[in-house]
């Protein structure tokens, strides 16, 4: 074999962690700043990157090239909200070659729909096909209450666009203790009505965010109790390789995902790593784990030295999160924000 045979090799070489799982899904960060200021994810006066530290989007795009060389099938782009990175459509269309190619199965996105009315008819040429909107209230006072100035008539807006697009629309709703637990029927009627799949979070123990966790906590064991006085529901044995747990709603017709890292370490199956938009690769979201991909992708032209850093951070992936809201001094399980790590 020939050197350039070895180091095609191991440019390609497929990751597998540990424990056996072979990595195949990417979430990347392109940007940690937001329009909104959600209170369960930011504080409201939030310190953002310089934007000198982010990876410029070639980088990005060298970085995704590199891991779907490695055997990632599905690329999510996350933030912050990834539509507000200025040029981020040419990132999008220029990802989307690898599915023309046939090396990339999926190209997606998670976003809070404020910019979807003008990237929604875009995003549907660039191959994208389906997309996860965050969207915990379907009442304009209280989402501006979480969101701090959010406007919900400019986020339904965009989730029409998008589906007038023809991109499949999945929400995500984190369920918060006394603020949108009374509402979860109603997010599922009008989810479920519109042909769009629903998943229910458990707020995460992530970033100091300038109140305690604990008046934000529901479990969703005692949340899908209640639903079950309501809906029929029948667990479903599809998966993703990710933490959600299906059910379908005989009522609706639609399905429900359950999302519960403080109730069930959900990691047994995990296929996924994620990367900032500074190139920190973070193999779990509930550990301090950190891996500099951005010196590597720096140092030269080839990939070689980024594949190796890649490789040596999967070897170190744990087996599952450690997740716990710190009752006695009130402070999060990992010191990172969301908007950082990537949604």
């Amino acid at each position: 074999m020939t050197a350039d045979s070895l180091s095609d090799t191991a440019l390609t070489r497929p990751m597998t962690d540990p424990f056996g799982r072979r990595i195949s899904y990417l979430r990347v960060s392109v940007t940690d700043r937001c329009d909104l200021r959600c209170f369960y994810c930011m504080s409201e006066d939030m310190t953002f990157l310089p934007k000198a530290d982010l990876l410029t989007l070639e980088e990005l795009d060298r970085l995704c090239s590199a891991f779907i060389h490695k055997g990632v099938k599905k690329l999510r782009l996350t933030g912050g909200e990834p539509l507000v990175r200025r040029n981020v459509m040419g990132l999008v269309r220029s990802l989307s070659r690898h599915l023309k190619s046939g090396a990339l199965n999926e190209l997606t996105l998670t976003t809070n729909a404020t910019q979807l009315a003008k990237y929604a008819a875009e995003l549907a040429d660039c191959g994208v096909r389906r997309i996860n909107v965050s969207l915990d209230t379907l009442d304009p006072d209280k989402f501006r209450t979480i969101t701090r100035w959010g406007d919900l008539d400019h986020v339904l807006a965009g989730i029409e666009a998008a589906r007038a697009a023809g991109l499949a629309v999945k929400i995500n709703a984190v369920a918060l203790k006394n603020m949108n637990e009374d509402e979860i029927p109603a997010l599922i009627d009008w989810a479920h009505g519109k042909g769009m799949a629903l998943t229910l979070i458990e707020v995460m123990p992530m970033g100091e965010i300038g109140e305690g966790r604990i008046d934000q906590y529901l479990p969703l064991s005692l949340l899908r109790g209640r639903l079950a006085q309501k809906y029929t529901m029948t667990d479903l044995d599809e998966t993703t390789g990710g933490p959600a747990r299906y059910v379908r709603v005989a009522e609706t017709g639609g399905t429900i995902g359950f999302i519960t890292p403080m109730t069930h370490n959900f990691c047994e199956s995990c296929n996924r790593v994620r990367v900032t938009c500074t190139g920190t690769l973070h193999t779990c979201l509930g550990h301090e784990d950190a891996s500099d991909l951005r010196k590597p992708l720096r140092a030269s032209a080839s990939d070689e030295q980024l594949s190796d850093a890649i490789d040596r951070a999967i070897g170190l992936k744990p087996k599952g999160h450690d997740f716990i809201i710190d009752r006695r001094h009130n402070r999060p399980s990992v010191s990172r924000h969301m908007s950082v790590t990537g949604g």
